[in-house]
């Protein structure tokens, strides 16, 4: 990689350094007074060093180490040239906002903020460092005139661009037709795993290049893949495989990630998967270390049956380690597609291919080995080469791929014929990791900061990068470029995304040797950082640590720095950071972390989703600044007053910010000023800016305005804004409906492409035939959308949403006559809450061929795609013509319609896969609209109805998925057609809430069934699904208790032999269903021996624990019961008294049932008084309202001991529960990690917690005294017949001890309980403690809890001492401490520490006074006068 490290683009850094040599600014503001002749002798020789760069570039290309050291002497003088130069711009820029005003504004803080603002201070300071530029660009000459480097000139580059679009083709086609085979296999091996218990791993291997990952997209995007698979993932390994951050990557990658965000990666891992049949697609794994593989399965088979690990890799090691008896070896792709791809990529599409270069790309194709990426890589630089000679010179210098260098020689070809800005634009891209999504408009917004874009007189330099992306996108650098929409209750944004190929990735690392370092590993695991380093990201935990611990030790020119993780604390050494150009930092601290005075050279900030409140006033002298980002900082309510004076700013993000009251007073200064996402339109004064301000500003991209209701003398101008050009999307916000006519007249220009209005009160709105989306709501005035009858239609529209307006009835103001169609390309239409609306507008009447004739029908939507309906109370019909004629939808794909009672029919769409129906009071036919026999909707995939009237069902061949809900008259669903079958494909079946359904359709393929609300006499057909189903749920009628003789199995037990093979049953929800427990229980549960998760509720005839369902369920993983009032628990015989010492035989046998529960859940069984044996495997205990139970873990042995000595209450235990022998409890639930705990009032104590715990919670239980762990997982249980307890008043100086790996902790007590005091350990993280009777808290002897971040404390009456430890509270972010009268100060190690507190401070006044430090000479009367009124209350 030598050759590519030395043609990094060093020229684009020298150019750089000449442009800011000749800023005219430097003259204006005369900058560099008395260094006008080292100014000019700098002028003088940089020319001359760029006229040889070209050929020292080509000797070091020839391995001359010589010219690869000048190179990198050249390259480390450039660099600190420019930061002398940016100082020098900088002071410019200070100079010229002192001309302005800038300092009377900022008073007294302009001494701090410019300490050496002093001109001549200033002046020796700068003199000396530009001395020593020179001195080190005289050696180079010297150098560079020994060394004989000759003049060549860099190749023009061309600007045809500006002429013309290029439009990135993706190479998805080819790559369905090359690989159709491929995909077909290893699609049919991982459905062919859907009876498979065992996960199946199936690794796809290949060199780089041969596009593995292409053909992984192609069968995770395979829709028979998308519909057997209930979770996909998808996640890039790269080069780390480290398990607990790879496991946190796979659960941020689903869609419903858990929220357990506190808990260790691997175990939301083993939450998310489980019972799931998934598909996860590792992607690029170079892991050979057999314990980590090992480690990741463990937890990835939790899930169901038939999930499935697809990776791929380049290492056939790595693939025999993860499952080498599926692996699947992928062969070189035939030279016929490489012969297409090479072509679609050299030769324009509009011109005729030269038959002679045509000819040699045969010989071209000789030269890629099989890689589709080779192919697009030549294909792409012989785009640019029009000659026979220069096909000839890259034939000839792409070196044959080989097993060693793959084909890398061919993709630094494709780098080496960049132009040198281009080079050191995507040498840049190195920053980011491997398979990162890239945000192009902040890739382009970056590179811009480093100077990286060469200036046009023509162009703004977003143009120029953006061409830049584009002519790197089309030679490959940048792939799997797509747009996403982020939406939600308030905002709705778009954003542009890349990625690039593991393989480029690896020639920009290359280029940019040690200046690039991406940290994604857990901060501890990150060597340190090299001196090198220039461009950091960091997306580890602790990152603030990381980087203190770093700039402490050395001083790093960093000159990005990209944080992708929250910062909790502050940072430190905050003048070590005078280098950065592109900072990224998402703060979730309350104090502000940056100093503007040290990041004067700063050009790029993103502090999108911190948590700040308002941005300091001194932010306003960073005059370099072009892009600010504040999106999504729900807490801002301000920005700098003086931001007018931040004139380089050309991007300015502040959508998401609903606490935002008003914009900085004169904002129409900064005409630079290109992209403003959301201006708040407040109450006109001298302190904000109105309307009027934008009016020059040549603004693009998306707009919101908000609180426009306070725009009054600039209503015209706020209707102006959709004539700006640049502008694209315009969202128009009032708070409220009020009166306005300011949209009556609006025609904005035809580039603006998306509107949005809230809360318009006017009662029609102007032109808007142009646009691509509309979306109007809460506009309670509107009667009519448009008023104009001239243009019914609308050519370019494809989205539109009406919600919220009452008043609208009509869609014209004039129902002319309409003789063509409105909206022709409309693909999407929401119609909500809008009342009156009784039609859809009128549509022309069309022929449509029936059989030998033809029968007349409206397409008002001929291109409608998705079609929502809700809340229509006088929506009746499809059309609004009277003269007959049915309503079709040729395009339809999806349906909802949803509470409209007068609407009686469906209209006809041949195409749709989706059908939602709610609440159609008229609804009674479905084929209302069909004319002769036929499937009304041929292709339905999904249909969901609730509505009473409906008494039969419409065929659906097709149909996937069924959900029936409220259907009142519904009897039957098993007709058949034609001896047909009615659903043969059905995989989803619910039915809920129909009272009359006594019998089920026929389902070979039904995987999930569910039941609400029905009858006992179903059970008579779940049976024949057996077989398929992963998933049960009945919830049936509560009925009162079932007889033995009542009861009706779901298993035929006349036909036992067919049931031979265990049910692959996997989740299995019950309420109700006395059939399945009690003495006489027919169901043969060892037919569930695959069941994972098992959920009773209400079931009246279970009394006690289950063990023969225990004894078969040996797969269980999840048990709830729940609302099972005469479930006791208490073994079916009482235990003899005499043995009462002993642990019975029965319990033996139980502590073996259940091998692999991890996690039980016991809710509102008001009679248990005993837990079962459960496992050893338990992780998971929840417990709630069960108000008899006396004991968790065991009986609570040792309590006399505990309380002897007080004054005391005698209460009995009942010896009917058993007890546990010292051998069982050496392992006495070994793998708990979680207990919660919820009223339940007879617990006296919480004895022998493990020490495996890391969180607790225990609320209302009102009698809790104790808490203590085991001893060493050894405490040996005593068996005590009688408990003493303490009265409630009794002050109580009991010692509690919790387990040592404890992290949370939260106890809601009531008053009077709890007392004593408590030993918190090390690793406590959350504190939360209410209502207790605790006197002290205290850490174990000798250990320090650095990882508290969260302490809450609240009405603990009795509570006196916190802890005072120096270092007890470093890490703490969230601070309560409230209406606790015992605690008359803060200790002082934590009033240190109030003002650094991040998240939330809350504390009662008296705590406040006391910790609070002046900060001036006259504070101190005042807070002299706090504390004396403090120590008065």
């Amino acid at each position: 990689m030598g050759e590519v490290v030395a043609t990094m683009a060093i020229r684009p850094l020298v150019s750089m350094l000449m442009n800011k040599a000749s800023s005219y600014l430097l003259n204006k503001y005369k900058v560099m007074e008395g260094m006008e002749e080292e100014h000019r002798t700098l002028e003088r020789k940089l020319p001359a060093i760029l006229d040889v760069i070209t050929d020292a570039e080509e000797q070091a290309t020839a391995h001359r180490e010589g010219a690869k050291a000048w190179l990198q002497e050249l390259k480390r003088v450039a660099h600190a040239a420019n930061e002398v130069f940016d100082e020098f711009k900088y002071e410019a820029l200070r100079r010229e906002a002192k001309k302005k005003g800038h300092y009377s504004k900022l008073g007294f803080d302009v001494i701090k903020l410019f300490p050496t603002h002093n001109r001549i201070v200033f002046r020796y300071k700068m003199g000396r460092k530009l001395c020593r530029i020179l001195q080190a660009i005289e050696v180079l000459i010297a150098d560079m005139q020994a060394f004989g480097f000759k003049y060549q000139s860099e190749q023009p580059v061309s600007k045809d661009w500006r002429h013309t679009d290029y439009v990135i083709i993706a190479p998805q086609e080819i790559a369905n037709r090359s690989r159709g085979k491929d995909k077909k296999k290893i699609v049919d091996t991982l459905l062919g795993q859907a009876g498979n218990a065992d996960l199946a791993v199936v690794p796809i291997v290949g060199m780089g290049g041969l596009g593995k990952t292409t053909l992984a997209q192609l069968i995770y995007n395979e829709p028979k893949v998308q519909k057997h698979f209930q979770l996909l993932l998808w996640v890039c390994v790269s080069d780390t495989f480290d398990v607990n951050s790879l496991a946190k990557s796979i659960v941020e990658a689903s869609p419903r990630k858990n929220d357990d965000i506190g808990k260790p990666p691997l175990d939301r891992l083993q939450k998310l998967v489980r019972g799931q049949r998934y598909l996860l697609v590792l992607d690029d794994v170079w892991n050979r270390e057999v314990d980590k593989w090992e480690r990741l399965k463990v937890c990835l088979q939790c899930g169901g049956t038939g999930s499935a690990v697809l990776t791929t890799t380049r290492d056939n090691q790595v693939a025999e380690i993860m499952g080498a008896d599926r692996a699947y070896h992928l062969s070189d792709l035939d030279d016929s597609f490489l012969k297409e791809i090479i072509e679609s990529r050299a030769f324009s599409p509009e011109k005729e291919k030269p038959a002679v270069l045509v000819k040699m790309v045969g010989e071209i194709v000789k030269r890629c080995c099989g890689s589709p990426l080779a192919a697009i890589a030549l294909g792409s630089v012989l785009r640019t080469k029009t000659s026979v000679k220069e096909w000839k010179a890259i034939s000839s210098r792409s070196s044959i791929c080989t097993d060693e260098t793959g084909i890398l020689p061919i993709l630094k070809l494709s780098y080496n014929d960049l132009p040198s800005h281009m080079k050191q634009c995507f040498a840049f891209c190195a920053v980011f990791p491997k398979d990162y999504k890239i945000d192009v408009e902040k890739l382009i917004q970056l590179w811009i900061a480093h100077g990286f874009i060469p200036e046009h007189r023509e162009d703004s330099p977003e143009t120029v990068g953006k061409h830049i992306f584009n002519e790197l996108a089309s030679r490959s650098f940048f792939l799997d470029i797509e747009e996403l929409e982020y939406v939600d209750a308030r905002e709705y944004f778009s954003i542009t995304t890349c990625k690039i190929h593991d393989l480029m990735h690896d020639i920009a690392m290359s280029i940019m040797d040690k200046e690039c370092v991406v940290a994604t590993k857990e901060s501890s695991q990150i060597k340190w950082l090299p001196d090198t380093t220039r461009h950091l990201f960091l997306s580890c935990e602790q990152t603030e640590g990381m980087l203190n611990d770093a700039m402490e030790r050395g001083s790093l020119a960093i000159r990005t720095l990209l944080c992708d993780n929250p910062v909790w604390s502050s940072l430190q050494h905050l003048s070590k950071y005078r280098s950065l150009h592109a900072l990224k930092l998402c703060i979730k601290t309350i104090p502000f972390l940056l100093k503007p005075k040290y990041l004067h050279h700063l050009r790029y900030l993103d502090l999108s989703e911190s948590y700040i409140k308002a941005l300091p006033e001194n932010m306003s002298i960073l005059y370099s600044l072009q892009t600010l980002d504040l999106s999504k900082c729900i807490y801002l309510d301000r920005l700098p007053r003086q931001m007018k004076y931040m004139t380089s700013l050309r991007h300015l993000y502040t959508h998401g910010c609903p606490e935002l009251e008003s914009m900085p007073p004169e904002l129409g200064k900064l005409t630079n000023l290109q992209t403003l996402t959301c201006f708040v339109a407040a109450v006109t004064g001298p302190d904000c800016s109105d309307v009027a301000e934008l009016q020059h500003l040549n603004l693009g991209g998306q707009l919101e305005l908000c609180q426009i209701e306070n725009v009054t003398e600039a209503e015209p101008k706020v209707a102006n804004l959709g004539n700006k050009k640049e502008l694209s999307e315009l969202t128009l916000r009032w708070t409220f409906v009020c009166d306005s006519k300011v949209l009556d007249n609006f025609e904005p220009h035809d580039g603006l492409q998306v509107l949005k209005i809230y809360y318009y009160g006017g009662e029609c709105i102007g032109m808007m035939q142009n646009m691509v989306e509309i979306h109007l709501f809460h506009c309670e005035r509107l009667q009519f959308l448009f008023r104009r009858d001239a243009s019914f239609t609308f050519p370019k529209l494809k989205v539109l949403t009406l919600e919220h307006l009452p008043k609208f009835e009509r869609w014209w103001e004039i129902n002319a006559r309409q003789d063509q169609i409105g909206f022709p390309l409309l693909e999407k239409l929401f119609i909500k809450y809008c009342g009156m609306l009784t039609a859809l507008p009128k549509a022309p009447l069309l022929r449509e061929p029936c059989g030998g004739s033809y029968r007349l029908v409206r397409s008002p939507f001929p291109a409608l795609k998705v079609l929502e309906l809700e809340d229509l109370k006088s929506f009746q019909r499809w059309d609004v013509a009277a003269e007959g004629g049915g309503v079709l939808f040729t395009q339809l794909e999806k349906l909802s319609i949803k509470n409209c009672p007068k609407l009686m029919d469906l209209p006809r769409a041949p195409l749709l896969q989706e059908l939602e129906l709610k609440y159609l009071a008229s609804f009674q036919r479905w084929d209302a609209v069909v004319e002769e026999e036929q499937i009304l909707f041929p292709l339905l995939e999904k249909l969901s109805t609730e509505f009473p009237k409906v008494t039969e069902l419409t065929e659906a061949p097709y149909l996937q998925e069924f959900k029936l809900k409220y259907l009142e008259s519904l009897q039957r669903q098993d007709a058949v057609v034609e001896e047909q079958i009615l659903f043969p494909l059905l995989q989803k079946l619910s039915i809920q809430k129909c009272p009359r359904l006594i019998d089920l359709p026929e389902a070979p393929k039904l995987s999930s069934l569910e039941i609400q609300d029905g009858k006992q006499e179903i059970f008579h057909f779940v049976g024949r699904y057996l077989s398929s189903l992963t998933k049960l749920i009945l919830k049936l009628e509560n009925t009162e208790t079932t007889s033995e003789a009542e009861c009706v199995s779901i298993v035929p037990m006349d036909n036992k032999e067919k049931w031979n093979q265990k049910s692959p049953l996997t989740v299995m929800k019950l309420r109700c269903c006395n059939s399945f427990f009690g003495a006489g229980a027919p169901e043969p549960w060892d037919y569930f021996g695959h069941l994972e998760a098992l959920a009773i509720d209400s079931c009246d005839v279970l009394v006690h624990w289950p063990d023969k369902v225990f004894q078969s369920l040996v797969a269980l993983r999840r048990l709830s019961i729940r609302n099972c009032k005469n479930l006791t628990g208490c073994a079916q015989a009482p235990p003899d008294p005499e043995s009462s010492l002993h642990l019975p035989a029965s319990a033996t046998e139980r502590s073996q049932h259940l091998p692999g529960l991890e996690s039980i859940e016991l809710i509102n069984c008001a009679s248990l008084i005993e837990m079962f044996n459960v496992p050893e495997s338990l992780k998971e205990m929840h417990i709630f309202g069960c108000h008899e139970l006396k004991s968790i873990f065991g009986k609570q042995q040792g309590m006399s001991q505990l309380v002897q000595g007080l004054s005391c209450s005698e209460v009995t235990v009942p010896t009917v529960v058993s007890e546990l022998s010292s051998s069982s409890m050496n392992h006495f639930f070994p793998c708990l990690e979680y207990l919660q705990l919820s009223g339940c009032d007879s617990l006296s104590a919480v004895l022998d917690l493990p020490p495996s715990l890391k969180t607790i919670s225990i609320g209302a239980c009102r009698n809790i005294q104790v808490l203590s762990c085991q001893l060493n997982g050894l405490q040996k249980p005593q068996v005590t017949t009688s408990i003493n307890i303490p009265e409630p008043s009794t002050a109580v100086a009991r010692e509690h001890s919790l387990p040592p790996c404890l992290e949370s902790l939260h106890i809601c007590c009531f008053s009077g309980m709890f007392g004593g005091i408590l030993h918190l350990p090390n690793s406590l993280k959350t504190l939360k403690i209410s209502g207790s009777s605790l006197t002290s808290l205290e850490f174990l002897s000798g250990e320090h809890p650095t990882a508290l971040e969260s302490l809450v404390i609240d009405s603990c009456s009795t509570l006196a001492s916190l802890p005072n430890d120096p270092q007890a509270y470093r890490s703490l972010q969230r601070l309560e401490i409230t209406c606790c009268p015992a605690i008359k100060k803060l200790p002082t190690c934590l009033q240190q520490q109030l003002g650094s507190i991040g998240f939330y401070k809350r504390l009662d006044a008296h705590y406040e006074v006391t910790a609070f430090k002046p900060k001036t000479w006259k504070e101190i009367p005042r807070l002299v006068h706090e504390r004396r009124q403090a120590r008065r209350s």
